[in-house]
């Protein structure tokens, strides 16, 4: 009987949410709706292949939402459920964009950081690099951690950091990172895509701003855009359920199953970001959906004015989240970094991480980035286009695999652009 309530729920949120969102015709804004529709049969052709049970796309040209749709399921464990276009992912590595990124911007262009700070002026145990043949020292700054360029190692075991310091410790590992990390180049000279990176943006903005990420992006960035299904969902002690937003559990889209034979749901995937940081971390943790996702791109393409339409029930007209100079700043590869570095501030541009782009998009007006779940986000400045595509490619098992699909179903997008 718990279990019907729960889906009952689940749809009748639905059916409120589909109510409110208008999707505009793909003709009316430049796109050939029967090209645009050939993204049906290859995500179709995916979840047949066992890539993932299910899939929700969207499609943006300036401030309006062309395509919506839900494919296949969002569960298969414990029960069969079906996808629907307002089912809440953990977006994984896409966090570091929603995330970190957008508050570490506020805080660069509110005056309380700079690209150029040293990471020790704000963890004074921070060590620098150390060139192994003259013993030079070159420190790590907030933008080679932005571009992934500091030359921190990719990701830390989270069973050994559990089984050192007990689980919940964030102040623990971000001592280890600060300490033990191995540095593996001169920072800004390489690119070595690194979780730790973004830990470490973590606890610069909490140490500056005296609020826990969770906290801020809620207040400064999510809240002010009126998300509706966007936000950390910070741990009990148990590590696998969420202290708040009870409330989403029926919309949200489970991801691995665990040894007790239960799917994590509402608990990030990411090893460090549960066990580790609770919830709240830098480099995981973000729950959203697609229509939410859409507004933040909306926000990026209008130079960082949140879209104030009705239909999104947006509390505050015209919202500024970003300053245009911010918003044009996050999207430069800083000329400070090596040109093999191919990554703007927390977006990739050009990097060897960039295959979602597919072939037809402009590499030089695109910003991008995946997250290990199987999510992504691909914007284009030029045609203000936008891709957002929401897959739980990791339930049950990790071991699908979207990496082709998000090429094929950006050519179709950027096929299907007429003007």
């Amino acid at each position: 009987m718990k279990r019907i309530v729960f889906f009952a729920l689940a749809a009748l949120a639905s059916m409120a949410l589909n109510a409110q969102v208008k999707i505009d015709s793909p003709r009316n804004h430049g796109m050939d709706p029967e090209r645009l529709a050939h993204v049906d049969g290859v995500i179709e052709d995916a979840i047949r292949d066992g890539e993932m049970p299910g899939a929700v796309l969207s499609v943006v040209r300036g401030s309006h939402i062309v395509y919506l749709k839900a494919y296949g399921n969002k569960s298969v464990v414990p029960d069969t459920v079906a996808m629907t276009t307002n089912t809440i992912f953990d977006l994984a590595s896409l966090s570091k964009c929603v995330g970190t990124t957008l508050s570490v911007m506020q805080l660069i262009e509110g005056g309380r950081l700079r690209l150029s700070d040293p990471v020790k002026r704000f963890i004074p145990e921070f060590k620098p690099w150390r060139d192994p043949e003259t013993g030079e020292e070159t420190d790590i700054t907030v933008r080679d951690l932005m571009t992934h360029s500091s030359g921190l190692s990719a990701y830390y075991n989270a069973d050994k950091l559990v089984a050192r310091f007990g689980p919940h410790q964030p102040d623990s590992l971000m001592r280890v990172i600060a300490t033990e990390v191995e540095r593996h180049f001169r920072p800004g000279s390489d690119f070595l895509y690194s979780c730790l990176n973004f830990i470490t943006l973590q606890h610069i903005l909490e140490r500056v701003t005296g609020e826990r990420l969770c906290d801020y992006a809620e207040a400064h960035v999510f809240a002010p855009m009126g998300l509706q299904h966007t936000g950390y969902l910070p741990l009990k002690d148990d590590l696998r359920t969420p202290a708040r937003h009870a409330e989403w559990l029926p919309l949200i889209a489970p991801t691995e199953v665990q040894a007790d034979g239960t799917p994590l749901l509402g608990a990030v995937h990411d090893p460090l970001a549960r066990l580790v940081n609770g919830g709240n971390s830098g480099n995981a943790g973000v729950f959203s959906d697609a229509v939410d996702l859409s507004r933040i791109c909306m926000m990026i393409l209008r130079g960082g004015i949140a879209p104030a339409e009705k239909k999104f029930s947006t509390p505050d007209p015209d919202r500024r989240i970003l300053s245009r100079a911010a918003i044009r700043l996050m999207g430069t590869v800083p000329a400070e970094n090596d040109p093999s570095v191919g990554r703007a501030l927390g977006w990739d541009v050009c990097s060897d991480h960039s295959g979602l782009r597919g072939d037809l998009f402009n590499p030089k007006t695109c910003l991008m980035h995946t997250g290990y779940t199987g999510t992504s986000i691909l914007i284009d400045t030029d045609t203000r286009t936008a891709v957002i595509l929401l897959t739980n490619r990791v339930h049950p098992t990790d071991d699908g695999a979207v990496g082709r699909l998000r090429a094929l179903v950006a050519n179709i997008v950027a096929g299907s652009i007429i003007w």
